[in-house]
């Protein structure tokens, strides 16, 4: 298995054809994967950039300065901007203490995950180009990010996923399926803070149509509970991105036995060295 110190090396990656997945390691490729994240929030989506956004055209905050950006490469494209199709941001306990703390916790309260032991893995700001929008890609970011977990020992990923639109009550349906089959148990359950909290809870369990509610989830969120990740109590609504909010949790040795066999019996034919 790759070591974090690989991972992290510009020579190493995971290949799949043409395509490449590895984590940004010069302020140039954060720049690309910054740019990449603007073009699909804020000119294909609706989100609304501050000034300082639409002046320099790439989707920023204090965080990135911290996080580690895993991204995927299109290497039959020469120019790195064009290149990058793919990204997905990540932030472990060391990154959080550098930044003063988790980019999910401006939306959740997340005490009792930060509680548990073991190594955690945020993850956040996903975006993928439109043309390459496929299972593919998809899958090939998952491995860029079991490698990382394997590299890391993570024991818990969490995160904030988004349904597109502000108007929760037009995603009673999702987001009551959400809510009814896959809350987090106590313990480990996030929850909306109180200022932000918009209920999930719209349509009693009962009456949920599963596979509608399914079909109406975004390709990410339904992921998500591929791997068996639970949900957060409430969901939050997200001005600035046009969002409704959910926050996901995993403990990843729910997975890390299929991941670990997937991963280990595609090393060679991947090209992770």
């Amino acid at each position: 298995m790759a070591t974090a110190e690989q991972f992290d090396d510009l020579s190493y990656g995971i290949r799949s054809g043409d395509l490449e997945v590895r984590l940004a390691s010069s302020a140039e490729e954060i720049d690309a994967t910054q740019a990449l994240r603007y073009r699909i929030f804020y000119k294909e989506m609706t989100a609304v950039p501050s000034r300082e956004v639409a002046a320099r055209q790439r989707d920023f905050d204090d965080f990135d300065d911290v996080c580690d950006h895993l991204m995927v490469i299109d290497n039959s494209r020469t120019k790195l901007y064009e290149s990058v199709v793919g990204t997905y941001r990540l932030s472990r306990r060391a990154n959080a203490v550098r930044s003063g703390g988790f980019y999910t916790a401006k939306e959740y309260d997340i005490s009792d995950i930060v509680a548990q032991e073991g190594e955690l893995l945020e993850l956040g700001r996903s975006c993928v180009a439109k043309d390459y929008r496929s299972g593919h890609t998809m899958a090939l970011l998952w491995r860029g990010i079991a490698a990382y977990v394997f590299s890391h020992d993570i024991a818990w990923m969490f995160g904030c996923a988004s349904l597109r639109g502000t108007e929760p009550e037009k995603l009673a349906l999702p987001l009551s399926y959400l809510h009814h089959f896959h809350l987090a148990p106590e313990g480990f359950r996030p929850r909306a803070l109180d200022t932000l909290h918009t209920s999930m809870d719209r349509i009693p369990r009962e009456q949920i149509e599963k596979r509608l509610a399914r079909e109406l989830l975004p390709p990410l969120i339904k992921g998500y509970l591929r791997v068996g990740c639970f949900v957060g109590y409430g969901a939050v609504v997200d001005s600035q991105f046009q969002t409704t909010d959910v926050c996901v949790v995993l403990k990843t040795d729910r997975v890390s036995g299929k991941y670990r066999q997937h991963y280990e019996n595609n090393r060679r034919a991947t090209n992770i060295v």
